[in-house]
């Protein structure tokens, strides 16, 4: 690895972070009978509800099949509930779904902000979140460009 630079090391180290993470609240979050996918879009369908299955899926950045799979099972769980309007159909929660994510999300957004809270101070919160914020929006114009 002394081949790679600075900036894919920092990459790679993001990367593993975010692997780390998401298997850390799949776990946490398996006591609300939840992945951190299925916690995602619960929370994204709250947001937007009522959201149509291609904006949930452009939000999320799921695939088109995996979005119909995940959809179809938390709606078997009584968790969402899908109407067709004409060619459309609208997703929102049920009152269990928003009774389980009103729940799960306190406790979801505690152990994730545990990982920053025991790792650094408010400064290098602050100055990390500036940076992400930077490599976000670089990003995010760089798309836009690619796709003209």
């Amino acid at each position: 690895m002394d081949d790679l630079d600075l900036s894919t090391l920092i990459w790679l180290r993001m990367a593993r972070f975010v692997q780390n993470s998401n298997q850390l609240s799949n776990q946490h979050l398996r006591q609300f009978g939840l992945t951190v996918a299925q916690f995602e879009a619960l929370a994204h369908i709250r947001n937007f509800e009522p959201i149509t299955q291609s904006e949930l899926a452009a939000g999320l950045t799921v695939s088109g099949g995996g979005i119909s799979r995940m959809l179809a099972r938390l709606e078997s769980e009584g968790l969402i509930s899908r109407e067709q309007d004409w060619k459309t159909k609208h997703i929102s929660l049920t009152p269990k779904g928003r009774d389980l994510l009103e729940r799960a999300f306190p406790s979801q957004l505690q152990q994730q902000s545990s990982l920053f809270n025991d790792a650094l101070t408010e400064d290098e919160k602050v100055q990390l979140h500036a940076l992400m914020k930077k490599l976000y929006d670089t990003s995010r114009k760089r798309g836009e460009n690619s796709r003209e």
